[in-house]
């Protein structure tokens, strides 16, 4: 992947935007737009004819798109792509008819990608990790969350951590990460989640802090994984250290795992298939973001459906995401991921949209920064070239992107 660096001042007219500013009403749509970038950031967003003066545009590229629809860069808000190996064996074993708890409960699911992770060098779990990568970027997507929890060591989960870091270095794309071990109990410590927490979970989220390699913990709030008070545990000690917390809950029964993520005042809580009416009042109090992940929806035959209408109703903000990873969501395809979005949950291009730049960003705690065009963020952005932005959540398998920058510089694929 080459990267084309313009110059620092750039100047996108004869455009339709969509700038997902919340400001606006809907998509925030401008018909004849512009945009104007200064030292990687947005120095003006609006009509063509309201362009601020020529002093202002003094050393500045202009870059005519003939009618293109810009809008944000995409957000994908949930990943598990650094990891070593693949679990086709288990797809072809829920082809046979197991479930997604029968095969994690005969010792596959996450603890099978752990010893296949764990084999490989920072270096090498990279370049596992940058084709999937480099899929996401050509759609457009300018950051990506990667969690750790397939090293379920201090050391395996630190270098999952610095993998996910290097990425950011070398690619042009934003990396926010997340401390994930409280993933899944390895083998050592079956039947002893709190010896697991307590030696390994607790100790490691120390020391990666310590290393700034963390920007949130997470866990995985589930009858195969930990209860309540276990995760209570791990987001206690995330408070002491002045992390922000996320959660894996509600994704295949309901214990009330999103409850206590928003008691925290969580960023999101995730996949929500099982939340109830309480569950979505107290993310609507806490102001958390839901999280909706079609590709493990889809990938593990669920049939229980996240409570659109009674988010939707509250005011819960919804976010979108691949979930790609090597078990249940082997997805890495933002834009299907809108489709499925709307054609599985019932979504509203809008909130597909909405969903996948400006509420992903939310979830992630960065929504100062980047998700929406707006003066003084980040200069990332896509150039669509559809007719309509509902294109973008319609079509399957097709990818319209004709360009796109990432702080304020032209990424050439």
């Amino acid at each position: 992947m080459d990267q084309i660096f313009s110059r620092p001042n750039a100047l996108y007219k004869n455009a339709r935007i969509g700038t997902m500013d919340p400001t606006r009403e809907g998509l925030g749509i401008i018909d004849r737009g512009a945009l104007l970038v200064r030292d990687g950031r947005i120095a003006f967003v609006g009509e063509e004819g309201d362009l601020p003066s020529s002093e202002m545009l003094t050393d500045t590229a202009v870059y005519d798109l003939e009618g293109r629809w810009v809008t944000p860069g995409l957000v994908d808000c949930h990943t598990h792509i650094v990891h070593g190996g693949n679990r086709a064996r288990e797809f072809e074993m829920r082809l046979a008819g197991a479930s997604y708890e029968e095969i994690a409960r005969a010792g596959g699911g996450i603890v099978s990608t752990v010893s296949q992770t764990n084999a490989l060098t920072v270096e090498q779990l990279v370049e596992a990790s940058l084709p999937r990568l480099d899929t996401l970027i050509a759609e457009g997507v300018t950051t990506i969350e990667v969690k750790s929890g397939y090293g379920l060591t201090i050391e395996g989960e630190l270098n999952m951590l610095r993998a996910a870091r290097r990425l950011g270095d070398i690619r042009p794309v934003r990396v926010v990460t997340s401390y994930l071990a409280a993933h899944a109990t390895p083998a050592a410590y079956k039947g002893r989640n709190a010896d697991y927490i307590a030696d390994v979970v607790l100790p490691g989220m120390a020391q990666a802090k310590a290393e700034g390699l963390i920007d949130a913990v997470d866990g995985f709030c589930e009858g195969i994984a930990f209860s309540v008070a276990e995760i209570d545990t791990v987001f206690r000690h995330a408070r002491d250290l002045g992390l922000p917390v996320k959660l894996h809950a509600e994704q295949l029964s309901n214990l009330g795992g999103a409850k206590l993520a928003a008691s925290f005042g969580a960023l999101s809580v995730d996949h929500v298939e099982y939340l109830d009416d309480e569950g979505v009042a107290a993310l609507q109090a806490s102001g958390t973001v839901a999280v909706l992940l079609p590709g493990a929806f889809y990938a593990i035959h669920e049939t229980r459906k996240p409570p659109v209408a009674a988010l939707r109703s509250a005011g819960v903000p919804i976010a979108i995401a691949t979930d790609c990873n090597p078990g249940t969501s082997p997805l890495t395809s933002l834009l299907l991921t809108m489709n499925m979005s709307a054609t599985l949950f019932g979504l509203t291009v809008e909130e597909c949209l909405i969903g996948a730049t400006r509420n992903a960003a939310r979830a992630l705690g960065i929504s100062t920064e980047t998700g929406s065009l707006e003066v003084g963020k980040s200069a990332d952005f896509a150039v669509w070239d559809v007719e309509s932005l509902a294109e973008l959540v319609y079509r399957i398998g097709f990818n319209p992107l004709l360009l796109h920058v990432f702080k304020g510089e032209r990424i050439s694929l």
